[in-house]
């Protein structure tokens, strides 16, 4: 239960890999293949998760493996927690929770109007740290050293290392995929640091045609925002420009899983998922 929670910690903050974006402008007209693999850590030296992330046919499919119950802190053993499949030509997310058999459907407007939404109340916000965060200008906390970005707020600091994208389109893709999974994340795991400094890398990664190789977050140990435990998170991405043909089996397993899980609201999905991991 404790390290599930410490993950949902991890995704609320932003660290985790991101998804096919939701935004005026239209997807990616050139389907770019590629994978990119993601390992979360906290203060251990071993991951507290790892990630999987496929570009393939104009879709996204991540998936999020967990430490298997029961192992030894240093075991590389992991289990499929979750699943999302990003399509932005259907203006959809799914999320898929294999181990329930459940799946629910959330559309990309929803998550537009909860951007803006969320921005307003950030801005508003008594809170400094929260009222920064809630953007739109960051430019003067915002610093670039070669392929390093420091983004340095109240309380906070953020810090990606970034490496060239395979093309424009790839970069594309990936901040598309990026801004998507941090705002579907704010809408699932409520609270935390709101998304929009982690939104404003982006867009500065993707005019590099970059992507993140590393990415580090660094909060002030008084700060109770998140409910995060941990005073630096970090998430190290590998990207490789072509899939693996084990791959493309995953691929028809997620589509399998996909048709068999059972549809339900947002609502039902999250507190079916609060009760198991009461359990």
């Amino acid at each position: 239960m404790h390290r599930r929670r410490f993950i949902r910690a991890l995704l609320v903050v932003g660290l985790a890999p991101a998804a096919i974006a939701v935004g005026q402008d239209d997807p990616t007209p050139h389907a770019t293949a590629m994978r990119v693999e993601t390992d979360l850590y906290g203060d251990a030296e071993t991951p507290a998760a790892r990630s999987l992330t496929l570009f393939n046919g104009g879709v996204a499919w991540d998936f999020l493996e967990l430490p298997k119950p029961g192992a030894t802190a240093d075991s590389s053993e992991t289990v499929l927690d979750q699943i999302v499949l990003h399509d932005p030509r259907r203006e959809r997310v799914v999320v898929i929770d294999p181990g329930r058999n459940l799946k629910t459907t959330i559309d990309t407007i929803r998550l537009e109007r909860l951007s803006v939404s969320l921005a307003k109340w950030a801005r508003s916000a008594d809170d400094r740290l929260i009222r920064w965060a809630g953007g739109p200008d960051f430019g003067s906390g915002l610093t670039e050293d070669g392929e390093t970005l420091d983004l340095v707020g109240p309380r906070v600091h953020y810090q990606v290392r970034c490496t060239p994208a395979p093309s424009p389109e790839a970069a594309e893709a990936y901040r598309r995929f990026a801004d998507t999974a941090l705002l579907l994340r704010a809408l699932m795991h409520p609270g935390g640091i709101p998304p929009f400094p982690r939104l404003a890398l982006n867009r500065r990664i993707e005019a590099a045609t970059s992507v993140p190789a590393e990415v580090t977050l660094e909060i002030d140990p008084r700060l109770s925002v998140a409910s995060v435990r941990s005073s630096r998170l970090r998430s190290v991405h590998r990207l490789h420009p072509r899939l693996l043909a084990g791959d493309f089996k995953r691929l028809e397993d997620a589509e399998a899983a996909v048709a068999a899980a059972e549809s339900v609201d947002l609502a039902t999905f999250v507190a079916r998922g609060s009760t198991t991991a009461a359990r």
